[in-house]
């Protein structure tokens, strides 16, 4: 018997998120023609979503995960859609939930690191934040790191939390027609004439964005006589400077004002074209749930130099240089000799683009799969 399957897509247009959405959403149109599935949508998303099989539905919900009443309406709503199982794509679960239901979790950023909130506020927020795992028939944990951490932290048996990997979008994996061509044009479009160093995502504390600068600034000074990097740069993408003070600070503290450059959001293929393009790909953030940045990378064929910590390790194996997060001189060790080492450099291509064709949105669509049977028959 087929089920009705209600996923939540409103956030289908997010850095991160929407990529988990749209990816995982493709992936089971490819792989189960059988099951009834409705996403919610946001009325302006209508169109991301169509052209989508037959057993594939949009219900339109105006309101907020943000909104203090969605923690009512949406459940009033989802109830109308009689589902069988419904699969809430981020841990923002409404307090009022109907039941069964299945979470994702990618992260606990949100308790671990966000320092600016008060006492009280922080209380309702992990209070919520185990709720909604706590009551959830299945947790999915993007990592065995974050599966840890729900167990740790929050309490939650491990027998409902199940480890299901994230994977890089396929897109990464292809090369587009006249490459070369097309890097030239969109690296002129934006005057990009030099060896760069790359980071992509958005600046949180725990991203650790400030060092990832300092050891930029280190690297560069002892980089200044040498005849491809003494013009190395450093290209962010995906955030700005101007809401992040700290990171503000470190470009100015490390004289490297004329050398860094923030981008903001790019479409996909000039992201691509920034990964295949960069000297290095360096990631030395603090705490990932996943960590999908580093494989996206290492699927465009660049060398990687990331974190030896939280879920980093377990995703990256061997085929990226692991460098301590806390200490400026070991990221500018890493960078140095992944730039500097010929064999290095040739020995991480080639495993990277390995480790990154290990994961599969094909092959986590079908573990999602199981888990709403499971879940869906707990009815």
């Amino acid at each position: 018997m087929s089920l009705h399957i209600v996923i939540d897509a409103r956030r289908i247009r997010y850095f991160g998120i929407g990529t988990y959405i749209r990816s995982l959403v493709h992936a089971l149109t490819t792989i189960d023609p059988t099951n009834q599935y409705t996403l919610v949508s946001a009325p302006a998303d209508v169109g991301t979503l169509s052209g989508l099989p037959e057993n594939f539905h949009c219900a339109v919900y105006a309101r907020s995960d943000h909104s203090f009443f969605d923690h009512l309406a949406f459940p009033v709503f989802l109830r109308g859609l009689s589902p069988d199982l419904v699969h809430i794509p981020l841990n923002r679960v409404p307090l009022l939930m109907v039941k069964p239901y299945v979470v994702t979790i990618h992260d606990m950023a949100n308790l671990l690191f966000e320092e600016q909130y008060s006492t009280i506020r922080m209380q309702l927020r992990r209070f919520r934040f185990k709720r909604g795992l706590v009551r959830a028939n299945r947790v999915i944990a993007v990592s065995e790191s974050t599966k840890r951490d729900v167990e740790n932290v929050l309490g939650v048996p491990t027998e409902r939390i199940c480890r299901v990997y994230n994977a890089p979008d396929p897109g990464f994996f292809q090369r587009a027609t006249n490459s070369g061509q097309e890097q030239g044009r969109i690296l002129e479009r934006y005057q990009i004439n030099y060896p760069f160093l790359l980071y992509t995502g958005n600046i949180r504390r725990h991203k650790n964005v400030p060092r990832l600068v300092e050891a930029f600034a280190v690297v560069r000074d002892q980089l200044a006589a040498h005849p491809v990097y003494k013009d190395l740069r450093l290209v962010i993408v995906g955030d700005t400077i101007s809401e992040n003070p700290a990171v503000r600070q470190a470009v100015i503290k490390s004289r490297v004002e004329n050398v860094v450059r923030f981008l903001g959001f790019v479409p996909f293929d000039t992201l691509r074209c920034f990964y295949e393009s960069a000297a290095a790909f360096v990631f030395p953030s603090r705490y990932e749930g996943f960590g999908l940045p580093p494989l996206e990378a290492m699927a465009c064929g660049t060398p990687v130099v990331t974190s030896n910590v939280s879920s980093l390790p377990e995703v990256v194996g061997d085929a990226a240089v692991l460098v301590n997060p806390e200490n400026v001189f070991d990221i500018a060790r890493g960078i140095r000799d992944v730039l500097l080492d010929e064999e290095l450099r040739a020995r991480l291509i080639r495993r990277g683009r390995e480790q990154a064709a290990r994961f599969s949105w094909s092959w986590t669509a079908r573990q999602v799969l199981e888990i709403y049977k499971a879940a869906a028959a707990e009815r």
